[in-house]
């Protein structure tokens, strides 16, 4: 790599981090070419030239921003062993993001997705790397249940995800009511588990009694 292109790739990356601290510190209304520039700490002409409008940097950030979360967690979702498991990690990644202002990110995302139109696809893009990955460990864990072959791993993954954004957003007004949320999510892990430990003659049981449901 060129140290031109090295020098280019490092002011959009600084203009991607500007941006989503922006969002995070001032919110999507305060949010414009002069306040990124500003926390990246570069001209704001720079904005223009790499992504050509604010909108599409600010589309940039969410897929950037994405990107970068999802790995941060990748190691711990793929080591995921069942639901239950599944369902700590998660309530452990949404404490590790809030307390980092990414659940406040993700508001600010929402809400700026209404007004500006290069935001709508860029969160739900974003929202899907997260799906992709929580579809992965529920088609390996669920593989070893009696729910395997009567669950769809892709809309339950969405439906996981769909659950976790709502209880972020429902936090900012209700903490306690959030709270609350997870931790019903939490005794729905321990009555999962409870199913996953069964013996052999018991979950054969279960499936047959699966079958016979989804028969009717």
């Amino acid at each position: 790599m060129s140290p031109e292109t090295a020098k280019s790739l490092e002011t959009k990356n600084r203009l991607l981090e500007g941006a989503l601290r922006t969002l995070t510190e001032q919110g999507i209304a305060k949010t414009s070419a002069r306040t990124v520039a500003a926390a990246a700490g570069v001209n704001q002409a720079l904005v223009f030239y790499h992504f050509g409008s604010v909108d599409e940097l600010l589309a940039a950030a969410c897929r950037y921003g994405a990107e970068q979360a999802v790995a941060r967690y990748r190691a711990r979702l793929a080591a995921v062993t069942s639901l239950s498991e599944l369902l700590a990690v998660g309530r452990a990644i949404h404490e590790e993001e809030r307390a980092g202002g990414h659940v406040a990110l993700l508001g600010q995302l929402l809400a700026g997705a209404q007004t500006h139109a290069a935001l709508g696809p860029a969160t739900a893009g974003g929202l899907q790397l997260w799906i992709d990955e929580i579809e992965q460990v529920l088609v390996r864990v669920l593989a070893a249940t009696p729910f395997g072959e009567f669950t769809d791993p892709a809309g339950l993954a969405r439906a996981v995800a769909a659950a976790f954004v709502g209880i972020e957003l429902y936090e900012g007004v209700d903490a306690t009511g959030a709270a609350s949320a997870l931790d019903a999510l939490e005794q729905l892990g321990v009555l999962v588990a409870a199913l996953e430990e069964l013996g052999p003659v018991a979950q054969r049981a279960v499936r047959h009694h699966l079958r016979r449901t989804a028969r009717r």
